[in-house]
């Protein structure tokens, strides 16, 4: 364990004392890890349909299941904050809906992220009549408003999504691409960077985006530059067409670990049916109705997913890891899912969890404290709880 990954693992000198008040001496003490210092996550939206009651029957049965299993496996769960849909019409958000879900969350110590404050697709169609002045004005007032009314429950968010292409996005008129022309980008993603950071000075703040050419690393350096306190490189990987290369997934890590910013893998999807064609320029463009699971596709889905975490998980400054469809027919009607619709596990959901919960924790252990009433425990970073005649001690590695 400490040998493979030495950059997750250290080490921890706890006390014990007795009743009157000496070091505890020769006393076995239980140790379990109970908490993991990474994220592991996914895209949790059906947890607003199922804390809502919005659901009944069998749908409301087998959604609960699935959210079911989500909480088993993941601490790290995005809400959707997509303007068009949050916001459907001017002044009446779904903030109540979201709320709920979000302190439901958080009270069973999940931690919670807001995706995204600001996107060109999803937009809110009604900003399109007002000028571009005014788009940016209700822009900043929504990321105000919205990281404001969720903060100490969502205190992580995506401030941008896709900026790369956002300026020459040229599927259809939109208000942010509009305002992303008129200041640039750098000058666009400084104004969000900086309501966000004045609405809450906690709060963990990210740039994302699907594009990991050079045009994102060196809009990163430009921003940095400008003075854009970024506290984490979002990167998507929506391997609809198949496993990233490994040659490919190394060269992205090297190159944005340059920036020695934790990095989160903030959209990873694998397919477990049919792979989406090459030809595909536009993963948009490909969209059937039906793009079922199959068992091969099951169990290919499974090993490549073990293979791309424990590639991420080598590099130090990856710190999320965010499962992108919970269950199949998210996303482009994909069965990129862990689990399906029927609420059924795929092996790609027990491998995950193995990892997860087996390889990258602890084990619960016993250890006897020495002379001076001190056990030394050495595992993967995190929290901890141990336990002797004497009572419990919490800690973190």
């Amino acid at each position: 364990m400490t040998s493979k990954y030495p950059h997750r693992t250290g080490t921890k000198a706890v006390q014990f004392i007795d009743s009157n008040g000496l070091p505890l001496n020769g006393a076995n003490v239980t140790v379990r890890q109970t908490e993991t210092a990474v994220k592991f996550g996914c895209a949790g939206f059906e947890a607003i349909q199922t804390v809502n009651g919005l659901l009944e029957g069998d749908e409301k049965i087998s959604a609960d299941r699935r959210i079911s299993f989500m909480l088993e496996i993941f601490n790290f769960i995005t809400l959707p904050f997509y303007w068009g849909r949050f916001e459907p019409e001017q002044g009446k958000p779904v903030t109540d809906i979201t709320l709920k879900a979000a302190k439901w969350l958080t009270e069973l110590n999940m931690l919670v992220k807001g995706h995204p404050l600001c996107w060109h697709t999803s937009c809110a169609d009604w900003l399109m009549e007002f000028s571009d002045e005014e788009i940016l004005r209700l822009q900043l007032e929504r990321i105000n408003r919205d990281v404001t009314d969720f903060k100490g429950y969502i205190d992580t968010w995506d401030v941008i999504n896709e900026v790369v292409i956002m300026p020459i996005y040229d599927r259809y008129d939109n208000a942010v691409t509009r305002i992303c022309k008129r200041e640039g980008q750098v000058g666009l993603v400084k104004k969000l960077f900086d309501q966000a950071r004045s609405s809450n000075p906690d709060a963990t703040l990210l740039i994302n985006d699907f594009d990991m050419s050079t045009d994102y690393s060196d809009l990163i350096t430009k921003l940095l530059d400008a003075g854009v306190c970024i506290d984490a490189i979002g990167l998507q990987s929506h391997m609809h067409q198949g496993l990233w290369h490994p040659e490919k997934t190394h060269e992205v890590l090297e190159r944005f670990s340059k920036f020695g910013l934790p990095l989160h893998f903030t959209e990873i999807n694998l397919v477990s049916g049919e792979i989406m064609p090459a030809h595909i320029g536009d993963l948009n463009d490909f969209a059937p109705e039906v793009w079922p699971t199959t068992p091969e596709g099951e169990e290919r889905q499974a090993k490549e997913l073990v293979e791309f975490y424990k590639l991420l998980y080598e590099y130090p400054l990856v710190e999320a890891f965010t499962y992108w469809s919970f269950t199949d027919g998210g996303w482009l009607n994909a069965p990129c899912g862990l689990v399906t619709r029927e609420a059924r596990k795929k092996p790609s959901y027990d491998a995950l969890y193995d990892l997860i919960h087996n390889e990258w924790r602890t084990q619960d252990m016993t250890l006897k404290t020495d002379y001076n009433g001190y056990i030394e425990v050495t595992g993967f970073f995190g929290d901890y709880v141990a336990k002797s005649i004497e009572g419990e001690v919490e800690f973190t590695i």
